[in-house]
């Protein structure tokens, strides 16, 4: 989406999203979402707000923890996270560590930021067979 840029939105630009999310993936009281991503992306905003508003359970991970695949994957396990988000290039980090086993949990991965290439979302789809893969664009978009 080209440079980093500062755009407002409003509440109701955000709720209609939040609604718009659950309306589409149906997050449920057994879900558990975990925030990773820095809160100055747009990201952060449903990672936070979606599973508070849908009796969820909001799990925050250690800052900088989302950089790394093995805490992720330990992360995923212990608090047996059903959704997330990866920029595309950290999902291919992710993948690549290969060690996915302890991450049968997953049901949602929703992706944003970047493209997603075709060969990733087939390797994903592979290695996590469970987890159904979302390709969103932000709420600027």
């Amino acid at each position: 989406t080209g440079g980093p840029k500062g755009v407002g939105n409003s509440h109701t630009a955000l709720y209609n999203r939040l609604a718009w999310m659950q309306d589409a993936y149906r997050l449920t009281a057994d879900d558990r979402v975990l925030q990773k991503t820095p809160f100055s992306f747009d990201v952060s905003v449903w990672e936070f707000f979606w599973p508070l508003i849908t009796g969820a359970r909001l799990v925050m991970a250690q800052p900088g923890d989302h950089r790394d695949p093995a805490k992720l994957v330990e992360l995923i396990e212990s608090e047996q996270i059903s959704t997330l988000h990866f920029v595309p290039s950290m999902l291919a980090a992710f993948v690549a560590h290969g060690e996915l086993h302890g991450c049968a949990s997953l049901r949602r991965i929703v992706c944003s930021g970047e493209a997603l290439p075709a060969e990733l979302a087939s390797s994903t789809r592979q290695m996590l067979p469970q987890a159904s893969l979302y390709n969103l664009y932000g709420p600027t978009e």
